[in-house]
């Protein structure tokens, strides 16, 4: 495991970093309107607390180029108008047209092939809807490839390079949300596998869920509770639940280490992130706070 400690080997996963700046696209301040700012905080103290209990650390890279099926430049009505950023697009409006690919983007993520594009985002529309998971999103431009939003937060990067020297342990980085044809809330899994010819577009992270589940402990935190982190855990739990439903017992979700997405006097996701989090919790996995002993109740769940 790394060190000389009698500790089971534990794994942190993070999901966060553009979400946490005021400055940027998609800061995430939950009710308090400083969520992310006090989460990261509390997860920076917990790593540095926690380096001989912590094995590794795994954070996911939200990882986005500009021609995008969520992106604004990737839709057109016919006034030449993009849709506006934080809008959702029902299937309804892509079938009557009120929406439509941009031809323009074609060229750059489909050979050319409108007509293609335009199948496709009408079959991606439905599938969101028949599966049950949020409606398309038109999001800002965000977690640009090349860009300074893509990175992690400073102080929490210095806190990862920190525990990867102290312990010797590689750092983790998973490279999630760069197909062009779908939207990947979750690191495990994006949201649509196939197109509508039935052909294979993406597939679940398969490499990643093994590695995840030999760990004895799994501690979960980041932005956002109510969409990249509910959907990993959402599809990480759908994977024990495969498997071993008795693997949930390894999961721990650092409660005070996440907020749910709010945009004041639009919408405010907490009610539902909180409701996900009972239900996983449900499931046999645990809701656990940063200042809390990490040894402490690692050893009262096993």
């Amino acid at each position: 495991m790394g060190c000389d400690c009698n500790y089971p080997k534990s794994l942190l996963g993070i999901e966060t970093f553009k979400f946490c700046i005021r400055e940027f696209e998609l800061f995430v301040g939950g009710r308090s309107g400083t969520g992310a700012v006090e989460d990261n905080l509390r997860l920076c103290e917990f790593i540095y607390k926690n380096l001989d209990v912590i094995t590794a650390i795994a954070p996911t890279m939200d990882t986005h180029t500009a021609m995008q099926i969520f992106h604004p430049i990737f839709w057109i009505n016919d006034s030449g108008e993009h849709p506006p950023t934080a809008s959702p697009i029902a299937f309804e409006e892509v079938e009557k047209g009120r929406w439509k690919v941009n031809p323009a983007v074609a060229d750059s993520i489909a050979g050319g092939d409108r007509e293609l594009l335009q199948q496709h985002a009408l079959y991606y529309a439905g599938k969101l809807t028949e599966d049950g998971k949020y409606p398309l999103t038109v999001w800002p431009y965000h977690s640009m490839l090349g860009g300074i939003g893509h990175a992690l937060v400073s102080a929490l990067e210095e806190a990862v390079f920190f525990h990867s020297i102290a312990r010797s342990s590689q750092t983790m980085f998973e490279i999630k949300g760069d197909n062009p044809l779908t939207e990947n809330y979750s690191v495990l899994r994006p949201e649509v596998l196939d197109s509508y010819d039935g052909r294979q577009i993406a597939s679940p992270n398969q490499n990643l869920i093994e590695k995840l589940l030999a760990f004895d402990a799994v501690i979960i935190a980041g932005q956002a509770k109510s969409h990249c982190v509910a959907w990993t855990i959402e599809d990480l739990l759908q994977f024990c639940l495969e498997r071993d439903p008795s693997l949930t017992r390894k999961i721990y979700l650092l409660e005070d280490c996440t907020s749910a997405v709010v945009v004041p006097e639009v919408i405010d996701f907490t009610e539902p992130a909180d409701a996900a989090f009972r239900r996983f919790a449900e499931a046999g996995m645990h809701l656990v706070k940063s200042t809390e002993a990490i040894a402490n109740w690692i050893d009262l769940h096993n």
